[in-house]
């Protein structure tokens, strides 16, 4: 299996890259300086005789921004060295901290959870702590970004705090470490060790569930371990659900050595660029797990190595998929550190790669299919109000909580974690629901029956598109007639508002729902006549290049009621309204 270092990072945290060790140097042919000559013009130009001093690194900056926005590629960016430390965390999953979620609170920052094992949940941190101080400045008065600066810093340094709970006040003095945060995650945590996972999530049929979040480095290990905590390799495990979903990439080396954790044989992915000679990925027979079904979700958050793995698993028949179509992110970006400034890097896109059937995942405004599609008759969509439930029970399950007093009081909610209909019913998530099911049913019967929805899943995807497509223009058009109405109210002048009245072309109410329109040429005869669908005929004529014919505007104007005309001795109203 190829060992290949290509990382993924981007605008969504969808990229899957490769951090590239060369540099980037200036071809020494003299045709190449050329290009550069109107730049330098330009530079000189501004620094000496501009108005105002010039920013010199904004200058620079935005003339390494101009080259890139040119490519048309959101996944192509700079990263000035002011920026590489927060690219790197969420390269890498890892920064040096006291390794806490926090959050606003009510005048202060407020622990959401302590992380795993991390200098924070050692000192007794808990959850809906409240930081008051961080090296005596109050955190009322701060940013949680600019708190989050404080915290942060150099491994084996101190950071003191002041930390309010229950109204009691504590100082404390934490030495920073390097935090990995961690990706591999199960359904619920351990009540016998808040820092690790429960996995088995039907321990009647010995069916588990692993949710990857990000495939940081050395994810693979921790997937492996999780599986090898339920019995994978011993045959203990009778069936799989791997959660992908809202998973934007990462190392694309972790999801092939996952995927090849299944797969005996087989192509995994294949990536090929200008650049590059095509590279195929193929699985090997050696340290694959016992067979057992295994359902892979994914929705529309899932990109680029998630992408990988599900179409992996899928195309090679070893998995199949519950959910909604993925994001359709294919491209790999190189991250390659250049010599000057120091500390700064190119994310370019270099290749794109293609699943085990050759096909690219590619989302492109011409596309009709992209990403990996759930398998005919899985699936699943969720409302917005299911996926608001679902997130705040998983939230609930990732906090760590301290333990229970003597009296019983505090520590994680008491829950049936054993039994599995409980299980499904308290995590409120559909999809999960379904895949569940489908591991069930193939245990029981040997075959995949559906759970989800019976359409083509390719279908729904582009349904589900058209759909936020149409909403998102529904809004623009709202917006933009918002926008007009402003632009005539703020005028104020009477030519504005009678300007504005032959744009409203027919009484608001009125539905000519199975109307027809014909359109004529200058000379008054017919070129076409339409037909009209709906009701939104009105809004698109207010930005088209029509106007109410001389007639039409006349007869409106001659059904206007009389009594509206004010007398010409009327007085003027008084400010306010009529006294």
């Amino acid at each position: 299996m190829s060992q290949r270092s290509r990382f993924e990072y981007g605008l969504l945290g969808v990229l899957g890259v490769a951090v590239i060790g060369s540099t980037v140097a200036i071809s020494g042919r003299p045709g190449d300086y050329s290009f550069f000559d109107p730049i330098i013009d330009v530079k000189r130009l501004v620094s000496e005789r501009f108005v105002d001093v010039p920013d010199e690194q904004k200058l620079q900056n935005g003339a390494i921004q101009g080259m890139i926005e040119t490519l048309g590629d959101q996944y192509t960016v700079y990263v000035p060295p002011s920026d590489k430390a927060d690219f790197d965390k969420m390269l890498t999953g890892q920064y040096v901290g006291i390794g806490a979620q926090v959050g606003p609170g009510d005048g202060a920052l407020v622990i959401i959870t302590p992380l795993e094992d991390s200098p924070a949940y050692r000192a007794g941190l808990m959850a809906q702590d409240r930081i008051l101080e961080i090296e005596g400045t109050a955190t009322g008065g701060l940013t949680v970004e600019d708190c989050v600066r404080k915290l942060q810093g150099d491994p084996g340094t101190p950071v003191k705090i002041l930390v309010e709970r229950n109204g009691e006040r504590t100082p404390y003095t934490i030495i920073r470490e390097r935090i990995k945060t961690r990706s591999v995650k199960g359904f619920h945590r351990s009540d016998a060790d808040p820092n690790t996972w429960e996995y088995m999530i039907d321990p009647v049929r010995s069916i588990a569930y692993v949710r990857l979040t990000q495939f940081t480095p050395g994810c693979a290990r921790e997937f492996a371990a999780a599986l090898e905590s339920v019995g994978a390799s011993q045959g203990k495990l009778k069936g799989l659900v791997i959660d992908l979903r809202s998973n934007p990439g990462g190392v694309l080396a972790e999801a092939e050595e996952i995927a090849d954790l299944f797969l005996e044989e087989g192509v995994i992915v294949s990536t090929k660029g200008r650049a590059h000679k095509e590279e195929v990925t193929r699985a090997v027979k050696p340290g694959t797990l016992p067979n057992f079904p295994i359902v892979v979700l994914g929705n529309e958050g899932s990109a680029s190595a998630s992408e990988v793995l599900a179409g992996a698993l899928t195309e090679n028949n070893r998995a199949i998929m519950v959910g909604t179509r993925t994001f359709g992110k294919g491209s790999v970006q190189s991250v390659i550190p250049l010599p000057s400034p120091k500390g700064a890097e190119l994310k370019m896109t270099e290749q794109g790669y293609y699943l085990p059937s050759g096909r690219s995942i590619t989302r492109k405004d011409d596309s009709s299919q992209w990403g990996v599609d759930p398998t005919a008759g899985f699936y699943v969509s969720m409302t917005d109000d299911q996926t608001i439930a679902m997130l705040t029970v998983r939230r609930e399950q990732e906090i760590i909580h301290g333990a229970a007093d003597a009296s019983g009081k505090g520590g994680a909610p008491r829950g049936d974690w054993s039994n599995p209909d409980w299980i499904i019913d308290t995590l409120k998530d559909p999809q999960l629901a379904a895949g569940v099911r489908a591991v069930r049913g193939y245990i029981e019967k040997k075959t995949w029956e559906p759970t989800g929805d019976a359409q083509a899943a390719k279908d729904q995807g582009s349904v589900e598109e058209l759909r936020r497509l149409r909403l998102v223009q529904e809004r623009i058009s709202r917006e933009q007639t918002r926008i007009a109405r402003r632009v005539l109210a703020l005028q104020g002048s009477t030519d504005a508002k009678d300007a504005g009245k032959d744009r409203d072309f027919w009484a608001d109410d009125l539905d000519l729902t199975g109307g027809k329109i014909q359109v004529l040429d200058k000379d008054g005869k017919p070129v076409t006549t339409l037909d009209i669908t709906g009701r939104n005929l009105e809004r698109w004529l207010l930005d088209a290049d029509v106007t109410k014919a001389a007639e039409a505007a006349n007869a409106t104007n001659a059904e206007a009621p009389k009594a509206a005309e004010a007398p010409a001795s009327a007085p003027a109203a008084a400010p306010g309204g009529a006294k």
